[in-house]
């Protein structure tokens, strides 16, 4: 069929599969940084231009996508996501991100409580602050009990806290004879019984192993779940993803999804993989054993070894508990650091390590210099620090000078507030310095650190990137410490292709790199700030096949099998919210219903917050209530 004057070759020698035209594309390739066509064949860019470069690639058998002029950019990146863990979950999860209020938050929760069957719980796992709630709250534990009476509810709040409904308690065992593990706090009433509040006070450590209590999903039911998580990431553009391993992530049971699902061909996000020691004492034997079983670069372009970490043993870590003093590190932190470093790099094997504070990358630093001045320290090694909110410059010249590279996170988005109440606002606007680093003329790449803190969405995170506002629209960073909207978009794609070894092989639009793009809702270049994160996918593709589809191309990608269990949260609301907190697939006519409802119980629940700071105190009122005759109001 002809599509806008393009006609199908008889003759055309290994057509194309895929041909995307009629776009506004940024390839964010220097060489050639802009195109309206392109044209993928086996999987990789056989053709970047416009009509006529692309033309002679189109067979009978040729897709043809018009982007009818919208904005292509590159599939994203997401440099550091914990999407194994999150996938192998994301069917157990009830997500609150991108939920408005907190009234509407009770409510799914209520709603989910009474599908949820006996024996099953609630969980609500990161991706959300009470200061996105027009209420500027968390739930309480009697909001909780209310909305669940019968079914186990844990809600997870950042890295600091969670909240348990009175069934959850049950359910874990907790009671006035449980001990404070060490690191957390269990609160107590008056007569010590537990109250439901979860402290991380400073480790999360209890907060992940009560969440570890649950139930989980049976072998099939990840493979599911990790399926329909990788969608949800397609459905923002993601086509890539670097996997930062984690607590509770054992090597090799909890890869068995993403290796099965790679064996079938059914992995629509390309995933770099670490791996991280899980049992204090035994970190050389769990890596002496890694070693001998993989290496660095195994695999294929869409499931790879990348290297260890982020923890490489568990005393040098430190807490990105911003409610609580920063932890000190012992000696033995240095120790247990040298002893993991020096094996990986005898070995071959680079790594990524965990890093919130200057002082902890200082000790760490310590650590590699040394390694690096008996010549034990290969030039080569990729190796990178994640976080470093509080990162000095002159850490910065040292990580330079070690080849080192960084990945940032928006986790100060959701932690922002936080931050400031125990740091200040002036020590804010550079956590982290984002210029500076960049400025010393690192690799700086960019993700979410996604899901137990910041959402998965990466338009969060380039919002702010670009706009340095905190998800409660708190501006965090000055105009020297933001990026423009180019370089925080070539953070999420060409830098974590660097980081992965995989420059030459994907990050932009061009010929040879595989097949990723994306085409936007919006166009990211010129919508206003306060839109960024917006910014849906409408078709993603990968390794030039459709991952993700919707609205005008609605169909055109493969059905995911159904939800199972069909209980599932996201069987009901599916992942990131929109406005109504009803998914996408519901007539427009209710979609546009529940969106004014809820838009008026943000409204209201937002005048109430702002009556009780005082914002309307100089209002003239009629007795109790605003004077509505009042021109300034």
């Amino acid at each position: 069929m002809p599509v806008g004057g393009i006609r199908p070759h008889d003759g055309v020698e290994n057509p194309a599969q895929l041909v995307v035209r009629n776009a506004r594309i940024h390839t964010g390739d220097p060489a050639r940084p802009a195109a309206s066509a392109v044209a993928i064949t086996d999987g990789v860019f056989t053709a970047v231009g416009d009509d006529a470069t692309v033309a002679p690639h189109i067979g009978p058998a040729t897709r043809v996508v018009d982007a009818l002029g919208r904005r292509v950019i590159p599939g994203l990146n997401d440099s550091h996501l914990h999407v194994i863990r999150g996938g192998l979950n994301y069917l157990l999860e009830l997500r609150w991100d991108g939920v408005r209020s907190l009234r509407t938050a009770l409510r799914m929760l209520r709603e989910q409580a009474e599908r949820t069957p006996k024996g099953q719980w609630v969980r609500v796992v990161g991706g959300w602050t009470g200061e996105q709630f027009a209420e500027k709250r968390l739930p309480t534990v009697s909001e909780l009990n209310a909305a669940a009476p019968d079914t186990p509810v844990f809600v997870l709040h950042l890295y600091q806290s969670a909240i348990l409904n009175r069934a959850a308690l049950e359910a874990v065992g907790f009671t006035r004879d449980t001990p404070n593990p060490p690191g957390g706090e269990i609160v107590r009433d008056f007569a010590g019984n537990p109250t439901g509040v979860l402290l991380a006070a400073p480790a999360a450590g209890l907060l992940y192993s009560t969440l570890a209590k649950g139930p989980i999903l049976a072998p099939e039911d990840q493979l599911g779940s990790t399926r329909h998580y990788l969608r949800e990431l397609n459905r923002f553009g993601i086509t890539s993803a670097i996997d930062a391993a984690g607590g509770f992530q054992n090597f090799p049971d909890n890869y068995a999804a993403v290796t099965e699902l790679a064996e079938r061909g059914e992995l629509t996000v390309r995933i770099a993989y670490h791996l991280f020691p899980q049992t204090a004492g035994q970190e050389l034997d769990d890596l002496r054993r890694w070693i001998g079983m993989v290496s660095p670069g195994d695999g294929d372009e869409w499931l790879r070894c990348n290297g260890a970490g982020e923890n490489l043993a568990w005393s040098p870590a430190d807490f990105e508990n911003f409610a609580e003093p920063r932890p000190e590190l012992t000696a033995r932190a240095g120790q247990d650091l040298e002893a993991a470093a020096r094996l990986l790099l005898s070995n071959g094997w680079g790594f990524r390590l965990h890093a919130t504070y200057d002082e902890t990358i200082r000790q760490d630093l310590d650590v590699f210099e040394k390694i690096a001045a008996d010549g034990g320290f290969p030039p080569d090694t990729r190796w990178l620090f994640d976080h470093a909110e509080t990162v000095s410059r002159e850490s910065l010249e040292r990580i330079k000078a070690l080849g080192g590279a960084v990945s940032v996170q928006n986790r100060m988005m959701f932690q922002g507030k936080a931050f400031i109440d125990r740091y200040g606002a002036e020590r804010a606007a550079t956590a982290p310095p984002i210029r500076a680093m960049r400025d010393t003329g690192l690799l700086v790449a960019a993700g979410t650190d996604a899901t137990r803190v910041s959402s998965y969405n990466p338009w969060l995170s380039l919002s702010w990137l670009v706009t340095g506002r905190t998800i409660g629209d708190t501006l965090l960073y000055p105009a020297e410490n933001r990026v423009d909207r180019a370089t925080a978009l070539d953070m999420y794609t060409s830098a974590g292709a660097h980081l992965t070894g995989e420059a030459e092989a994907k990050g932009t639009i061009t010929e040879g790199k595989y097949g990723d793009l994306a085409v936007l809702s919006a166009d990211y270049f010129s919508v206003a700030d306060e839109d960024i994160d917006r910014i849906e996918s409408l078709l993603t593709v990968a390794g030039g096949k459709i991952v993700y589809a919707t609205g005008d191309y609605e169909q055109t990608a493969a059905p995911l099998p159904e939800i199972s269990p069909a209980w599932s949260p996201v069987a009901r609301f599916g992942g990131f919210q929109t406005a109504s907190g009803v998914r996408q697939d519901r007539a427009s006519g209710v979609r546009q219903a529940h969106a004014f409802a809820e838009a008026a119980a943000d409204s209201d629940d937002q005048r109430t917050w702002r009556e009780r700071r005082g914002d309307f105190d100089h209002v003239p009122r009629l007795g109790n209530a605003l004077d509505p005759l009042d021109g300034c109001f």
